[in-house]
């Protein structure tokens, strides 16, 4: 099935021409010269356009994520970008699955108010019961279950597909494809080619569009980082920390971490003596993956490990504000470059708040952790173990890298962010609203 099918009747086109406009303005004529020329689709988008020039309205955008419904990096990077934008356009979030604006506001701490939601149910994907729809799944047996998602961009001065899914095709008239990582190679219903601008949010991410869509993306904006705290700092406690999705696959690779804080307390008993482990994260419902952990970690004395599930962001903002060591070491085993952490956000959270990151030496975290400096880069277990035992023992040593990590942590705040993404969008914008 073609995504332009379905797309708004000619009636319909035409009915929105009667909008109120200056005294002997006519566009009809140029409407169908276009429609008959280029199509309904390149007819609405003049409609669109015209308004914008008109001064009707704002421009409207619409943001589609499939994943909007779950806690994550990706999601907190798209809704801070559109709440950069509310003053600049009347928006639209589409998601898969039900979700509220409140939901925002408890996961990542962001005001959406005057946001629309629409809720797309992908026929596919709710036969199936699942919860994270997964385009890896869509064959070239099946009709392209995205499509309603693509039909759905036509209806919008820009669009933006935050889920980096390769398979909706865009129909604005101003498309923004923003890429955490090409997942998958090109294969059918692959449309990545067809946006106008791609948006990339580490030199890891961008290296690998290259490599593997053949395609040179446009734009690179850090992901925001806004945990900072505010008033007075409460003393560090002996916590060790970790941030992450607790993926069913585990390509986060906590249960790596679980059994790496096990074997500390084994052989190093005197040295871990108070420290416990504290992993937080978002999860799907009957997650098999977090039930293998909470069962590594059932035998130990309460508080040893614990696991933060689906958690607010005021209760996140105090374990940071606790923590003295950071573990993320996503990519320390796998099969594939995705699973290789992109970025890191949580890392760079940890760091605002002086807890010092012990993380994989690969990836996006290159880019964040000096080695040394401000932190530990490691390729195995073993320098996990070596570096954290390190901190462990040697306070001063965890005080003069946290507050070196805090200074550093100051290249990827939110206020940054924020400015680069208002300085694309006003390019994006530069001249759309001629006449």
């Amino acid at each position: 099935m073609d995504p332009h099918d379905s797309l708004p009747s000619l009636e319909f086109v035409r009915g929105l021409k009667a909008v109120s406009r200056p005294p002997g303005f006519d566009i009809s004529s140029g409407l169908e010269k276009i429609i008959s020329r280029e199509g309904l689709q390149a007819g609405f988008n003049a409609l669109l356009r015209s308004e914008v020039a008109l001064g009707l309205r704002k421009p409207g955008l619409g943001f589609y994520d499939h994943a909007l419904h779950l806690i994550g990096g990706a999601q907190k990077y798209g809704l801070t970008l559109v709440s950069a934008l509310r003053d600049w356009f009347d928006i639209t979030l589409i998601a898969n699955k039900d979700i509220r604006l409140e939901d925002f506001r408890s996961w990542y701490g962001l005001d959406l108010s005057g946001c629309a939601v629409k809720v797309l149910k992908i026929p596919f994907f709710e036969e199936k019961g699942v919860s994270f729809l997964d385009p890896a799944c869509v064959s070239t047996k099946v009709e392209n279950p995205f499509h309603a998602v693509s039909r759905e961009s036509g209806g919008y001065d820009v669009f933006v597909n935050n889920s980096m899914n390769e398979m909706v095709f865009p129909l604005a008239n101003v498309s923004v494809l923003i890429c955490h990582f090409p997942e998958r190679l090109p294969q059918s219903y692959f449309y990545p080619d067809q946006y106008s601008h791609v948006v990339y949010n580490s030199r890891y991410t961008a290296e690998w569009i290259k490599r593997m869509w053949k395609l040179d993306p446009h734009v690179h904006i850090y992901p925001p980082v806004d945990l900072e705290p505010g008033g007075a700092v409460p003393p560090k406690k002996k916590l060790i920390l970790s941030v992450a999705r607790f993926e069913p696959e585990g390509t986060k690779r906590q249960r790596e971490m679980v059994e790496a804080f096990l074997t500390v307390q084994r052989l190093y008993p005197e040295a871990a003596s108070g420290w416990k482990f504290v992993l937080a994260g978002g999860s799907e419902p009957k997650n098999r993956y977090l039930e293998t952990l909470r069962g590594l970690s059932a035998g130990l004395p309460d508080g040893k490990v614990e696991l933060k599930v689906n958690i607010p962001a005021s209760e996140l903002r105090v374990l940071y504000q606790e923590a003295s060591i950071f573990w993320h070491i996503c990519g320390i085993v796998h099969d594939h470059p995705s699973e290789v952490e992109h970025f890191g956000m949580t890392t760079v959270e940890a760091m605002q708040n002086r807890a010092v990151p012990v993380v994989y030496d690969g990836g996006g975290l290159r880019e964040i952790v000096a080695h040394g400096a401000d932190g530990f880069r490691v390729r195995t277990k073993g320098e996990l173990l070596e570096h954290s035992l390190r901190l462990i023992r040697d306070p001063g040593l965890v005080a003069r890298l946290g507050e070196a990590a805090q200074l550093k942590a100051r290249d990827f705040s939110r206020a940054r962010f924020e400015e680069r993404v208002r300085g694309f969008f006003g390019r994006v914008l530069s001249g759309y609203g001629d006449p």
